[in-house]
């Protein structure tokens, strides 16, 4: 029996096999499937594929759920209501109900959980500061009596009961207003359902695949070329917006594309298009003109963003995994070296090896990112200084400029 005493923090599944006739014991039950737990600690017990902990199966076995022991409801009470929905809800009065506020409470609580931490911090610059937490708290606290009831009095551990109606139902609604107000962005909704549908991935575990035919599915094929066509159509409308697309048509480049320019375009795609990651692009291109597409390697796929939007501009033949591309540059680069009777020890043709892989994965290196592992433990921008003295400088920028070219 789970209950007092026992703490089972990844548990995902609780299953009922008899009937419990205690509601505290029901609750504490159910409460072990509301433990919080971190992903490595889920994945140590459900394995690498395990993702975020956000909700847990409650399975009967045994009928124990269907009489009331508990006063207890959900929160999400409008599980069919797509998130959408509720935020438009909550923008007009009339739709912002228990039930609509709660169950929104619920979702942002729940998205709160998958979100990356620099998604968390672009809702917050939208909002002003108010993290999803804060504003599932504030929409809970709205339709909590007691609180309503503290807020109308001023009285802490006030009872509603003993507050006059019109006083407790005027606190309520300014206590909505406020806690819905933030919703009225529109950036802010947009940013919401934008992130949700980057969360979601439903997988089926249970249902066994068969393999109907092999080779590229006609309308697969059709699907991945007018993604194709969209991508390019977006690149030309938008190239003057922003900096990577503005450096990336102009030949030669007028100056150095960074990491910060490709990380905002990343965005910018995602934004307007879910499917735009550079894997799936990557896939479509492997559709439509498969002769003209090489392997990808595990390493610096970000990175390669850079040679999709280059093949999709046309200005290069083969679409090549980025890292490639910077070998190729950097092995010529060394023969050129070489030709012009230029010699270096062990030591520095490990430090070049370094460099050039920092370049393959970011796009750039800088005399800060000495400081950076591995470069660190190989003794840092001192060492560096060491090896390649007063042209040290003038070599960063020479390698950034013919390897990222």
């Amino acid at each position: 029996m789970i209950a007092t005493g026992t703490d089972i923090k990844p548990l995902e599944v609780l299953i009922f096999m008899r009937d419990v006739r205690s509601r505290v014991y029901f609750e504490q039950m159910k409460g072990r499937g509301t433990r919080v737990v971190t992903d490595t600690e889920l994945q140590a017990v459900s394995g690498e594929d395990a993702g975020t902990k956000n909700h847990f199966v409650i399975v009967d076995a045994v009928g124990v759920c269907e009489s009331d022991k508990t006063e207890s409801r959900p929160l999400d009470r409008e599980p069919t209501m797509p998130l959408k929905a509720l935020l438009q809800r909550v923008i007009f009065p009339a739709g912002r109900d228990e039930d609509t506020l709660t169950t929104l409470a619920s979702r942002l609580a729940r998205l709160d959980r998958d979100l990356k931490p620099e998604q968390k911090e672009e809702i917050t610059a939208i909002t002003g500061g108010e993290t999803l937490q804060s504003l599932a708290g504030g929409l809970l606290r709205a339709v909590d009596p007691d609180y309503v009831a503290e807020v109308a009095t001023g009285v802490t551990d006030a009872e509603a009961e003993k507050v006059p109606a019109e006083k407790l139902e005027a606190t309520r609604l300014q206590l909505i207003e406020r806690a819905c107000a933030p919703f009225d962005k529109v950036e802010l909704r947009n940013k919401l359902e934008n992130a949700k549908r980057e969360a979601e991935q439903m997988l089926d575990i249970f249902t066994p695949d068969e393999v109907v035919s092999q080779g590229f599915d006609a309308s697969a094929k059709q699907k991945a070329a007018g993604l194709v066509d969209e991508f390019r159509t977006y690149l030309a409308e938008h190239q003057a917006e922003i900096d990577a697309l503005q450096i990336l048509y102009s030949r030669p480049y007028k100056k150095r594309l960074t990491e910060p320019m490709l990380k905002e375009l990343e965005k910018k795609l995602k934004e307007n298009h879910a499917a735009w990651t550079e894997d799936r692009l990557w896939d479509a291109f492997v559709v439509t003109e498969p002769a003209k597409v090489q392997g990808r390697t595990k390493t610096g796929r970000f990175a390669d963003l850079v040679s999709i939007v280059r093949f999709a501009l046309e200005q290069q033949p083969v679409l090549e995994p980025f890292a490639d591309s910077v070998g190729e540059r950097f092995n010529e680069w060394m023969m050129d070296k070489a030709k012009a009777g230029i010699v270096f020890s062990p030591e520095q043709l490990a430090w070049l090896n370094l460099i050039r892989d920092h370049i393959a994965t970011s796009l750039s290196i800088e005399p800060d990112d000495f400081e950076l592992a591995p470069f660190s433990q190989r003794g840092g921008l001192g060492r560096a200084y060491q090896l390649f003295g007063d042209k040290l400088n003038e070599l960063i920028e020479e390698l950034n400029g013919v390897l990222a070219a």
